[in-house]
């Protein structure tokens, strides 16, 4: 252990098979930058309330921002922030749009995340 009670390692590779077998399966650094990225949209609570909305049911904008006490012009931009990473699609129906979550993915990891929570 070093002077902060950390533990340290004396070998520069100590268990090579482990770091070469673990560093074959590492992603390319790109695919690590868009998975970090797409991390920071879940970082803001007003989208991940949004993102609630959408899991429990399919809503247009003027209902979202009703539901969240929120303006209009507040939702559409988080919206626009949520479709860009694929994470809510949309379909018209005359006039209106209406939000929902993108797939089946979106909802697991929302899933997942909230008995995280609340373990």
């Amino acid at each position: 252990m070093d002077k902060d009670g950390m533990e340290r390692c004396d070998y520069i590779h100590a268990h090579e098979d482990i770091v070469n077998a673990v560093n074959a399966q590492m992603p390319d650094e790109e695919i690590l930058y868009d998975l970090a990225e797409l991390f920071k949209v879940f970082g803001d609570s007003t989208r991940i309330k949004i993102l609630y909305v959408l899991f429990e049911s399919e809503m247009c904008v003027c209902d979202i921002a009703q539901l969240l006490n929120m303006n209009q012009s507040a939702i559409s931009h988080q919206l626009r922030v949520l479709k860009q990473s694929k994470l809510v699609k949309y379909r018209r129906d005359g006039k209106t749009v209406f939000y929902s979550l993108a797939d089946g993915h979106v909802r697991t990891i929302l899933g997942q995340g909230m008995e995280h929570v609340a373990e």
